[in-house]
């Protein structure tokens, strides 16, 4: 029993799993690890304090660390394998994943080239794919 509730102290909350979950996927998908702003955003956070507060939250508990004091440095230690199979951490995983496409669809919005117009037609093929949305009509040019 003793031992059920010291792993459960040790397990982060929903919020700093997904926020976990986040950073991993995101330094995996670029090479690098998010700002805080990027973190806000994609994460519906009202403040960029309101990241900080929760990523050092995840450092003091051993998830991440931060490289050095320059931006982009968060490094994931831990990710806690997190059941999988229960519906709450399904539909938070699903929503993470929605939320981190369409946060790099709005970056890429922000270029005007070729190569960024096909990686957002591919993004918005896989929130289609995901079940995110129905297919968009595209110019046949």
């Amino acid at each position: 029993m003793a031992a059920q509730a010291q792993s459960a102290a040790i397990n982060p909350t929903k919020k700093q799993y997904e926020l976990l979950l986040f950073i991993d996927n995101f330094i995996k998908d670029n090479g690098y690890g998010p700002s805080y702003r990027e973190i806000m955003r994609a994460l519906n956070y009202k403040s960029v304090s309101t990241v900080a507060v929760h990523i050092d939250n995840l450092i003091s508990r051993g998830y991440l660390r931060k490289r050095d004091n320059s931006a982009r440095s968060l490094e994931v230690i831990d990710v806690v394998a997190a059941p999988k199979t229960t519906p709450e951490v399904l539909d938070s995983t699903d929503a993470i994943t929605e939320r981190c496409i369409r946060a790099k669809i709005a970056d890429l919005q922000k270029q005007d080239d070729d190569k960024a117009r096909q990686d957002i037609q591919t993004l918005q093929s896989a929130l289609q794919i995901l079940g995110y949305e129905g297919p968009r009509e595209t110019d046949s040019a």
